[in-house]
């Protein structure tokens, strides 16, 4: 008896250190941004606060390794491969482009993304119910948003005779925005122009030109590119007196007329509960898709004004945030 109890004790304090240093390890988490630190933080926030609040404490438990994409789509892909490489617990990519690039890097990886653009026609998951690969997360459904948006073009610009729709042909569901696009314009009986683009550099002219055509409403669509360099864009559209009208609430912020879509913090929230679970064993691809549609609208008065634009009082009253 004395023996085996030797043993045991002997058994016990070789695996409590083992045990010990397997509790202690940090989970690590590469995040991938499109833009800059200054915006891009600021504007997850909500992400890192609900990990938090989920028990994910940096520094403690988790690590994270934060990346830059700069506003360049070469580039951030090639952060997503290093990302892959250094073979992560997790890959949070902030847009769908991003989660795409990570993806093409690594099947192995779990990947959690928070995406505008729909997740099964970027290719990223088989399904929303089922995903079946290394990724899934929380798509902000569009809904009516689309045609809502074309509306709100219209009503707070009623001397528009034209609304133009920027698409970005590298997007991860640019055909796809393309058919919702003109099928809301047939719907409402609208004259609208879509204008395609493949590199950043062309956007400039694109806005320049379409203010010399007399365009005054300019809807922007789901772009990893536009996003990521959107207080560019959106004092380039000032300089030529269009207003942008946009999908998520960061363009409001950065300098459009207005934005009308899915709620970003409801998106940033659903991501992280996912995130969670991966990290606690649940694989991606068997991990459901989160919708968030819980849909904000944002205007930005400031520009109003710059524009001389005075909104009409029954938006006024359904604005969820105002910026000054």
């Amino acid at each position: 008896m004395r023996a085996r109890r030797r043993l045991l004790l002997a058994a016990l304090a070789g695996c409590l250190p083992a045990a010990a240093f397997a509790q202690a390890q940090k989970k690590s988490v590469v995040v991938l941004f499109a833009g800059e630190e200054d915006d891009d933080d600021a504007a997850t926030r909500v992400f890192f606060d609900e990990m938090e609040r989920l028990g994910w404490s940096d520094g403690a438990n988790v690590a994270y390794d934060k990346f830059y994409g700069r506003g360049t789509r070469e580039y951030m892909e090639s952060l997503a491969r290093s990302a892959a490489s250094s073979t992560p617990d997790l890959i949070y990519a902030t847009t769908s482009a991003l989660a795409v690039a990570a993806m093409k890097a690594s099947d192995s990886v779990p990947i959690v993304f928070t995406s505008f653009s729909d997740p099964v026609a970027a290719g990223l998951v088989d399904s929303l119910k089922r995903p079946g690969r290394n990724a899934t997360g929380a798509y902000n459904a569009s809904g009516d948003g689309v045609r809502q948006r074309l509306e709100l073009a219209r009503q707070t610009m009623p001397g528009a005779k034209r609304v133009a729709v920027v698409l970005d042909r590298r997007a991860t569901d640019f055909a796809r925005q393309r058919e919702l696009h003109q099928s809301a314009a047939r719907a409402l009986k609208a004259d609208v122009s879509l204008i395609e683009f493949t590199n950043f550099e062309a956007v400039a002219k694109i806005l320049a030109q379409l203010r010399r055509e007399g365009v005054s409403a300019v809807v922007l669509t789901p772009s990893v590119t536009l996003l990521a360099r959107r207080r560019e864009v959106s004092e380039t559209a000032l300089r030529n007196r269009l207003a942008l009208i946009a999908h998520r609430i960061e363009w409001a912020e950065a300098g459009a007329l207005l934005s009308y879509g899915a709620e970003v913090a409801d998106a940033l929230k659903k991501s992280a509960v996912i995130a969670d679970r991966l990290l606690n064993g649940a694989k991606a691809a068997e991990t459901p898709v989160q919708i968030a549609n819980k849909f904000e609208l944002a205007v930005n008065q400031r520009v109003a004004r710059a524009l001389g634009v005075s909104l009409p009082p029954e938006l006024l009253k359904r604005v969820d945030r105002v910026f000054n």
